[in-house]
């Protein structure tokens, strides 16, 4: 994909959404490491339905860490790899308190090296909290960005380097959400909305005319 359809598609996204945001929901720092943890194999929706039972009883680093694993398991056992989950929250809870002196650090070295975060949500945090242009590539991402040519790569960590190369600055802050979203609503995996897509017409998916010419609409 050239570099000027490139600036077409964020330019489309940006007008349709000028502000885009996670759809976590927090109200700290430390809320959203913690959703972002619980969200592995998780849908946001989940993830959030527990964290309004959560947060109101336990929402530092202190107060979860002082839950422990059992307290904090009655909360988040409605989702994926929940024990797992359970082990890692505390466990970075108690690094934060005793480390970090209760505040999320702001760099990947320090974010990685707590229990339950690897990249992708260290990008999150550093993208989302700190405001910093990474792209935390999920499954919606590493999709979107493969079946679109927008930024193909084996791996995620492939598709992480060829989209903070190849997306302009001005964009690259926001490219995160919006190729989430569009991989979530529009580019699903299943069952693309090629007809309703706003860059069905820049996007280079082989698919799309066959799925556009089934669905009666004019590409």
């Amino acid at each position: 994909m050239n570099a000027d359809k490139r600036r077409r598609i964020f330019e489309r996204f940006r007008a349709a959404n000028p502000k885009p945001a996670t759809e976590l929901e927090y109200s700290t720092p430390f809320e959203l490491l913690v959703a972002v943890i619980l969200s592995a194999q998780a849908t946001d929706r989940s993830v959030n339905a527990v964290t309004r039972k959560l947060f109101p009883i336990a929402r530092t680093p202190r107060a979860i860490a002082d839950l422990g694993v059992e307290g904090l398991s009655t909360y988040v056992r409605t989702i994926g790899l929940w024990k797992a989950k359970a082990k890692n929250v505390v466990a970075t809870s108690s690094a934060i308190t005793d480390m970090h002196g209760g505040e999320v650090p702001r760099d990947r070295e320090s974010l990685e090296l707590l229990p339950g975060v690897g990249r992708k949500t260290a990008n999150v945090v550093l993208n989302t909290i700190f405001g910093e242009p990474t792209i935390a590539v999920d499954t919606h991402i590493f999709r979107v960005a493969n079946r679109t040519k927008l930024a193909p790569g084996k791996t995620p960590r492939a598709v992480e380097d060829a989209l903070v190369r190849s997306t302009p600055g001005e964009f690259a802050h926001d490219a995160h959400h919006w190729l989430i979203l569009h991989g979530r609503y529009v580019c699903k995996a299943l069952k693309p909305a090629c007809p309703g897509c706003l860059i069905n017409d820049l996007c280079e998916y082989g698919p799309r005319r066959r799925i556009i010419a089934a669905s009666g609409k004019t590409p």
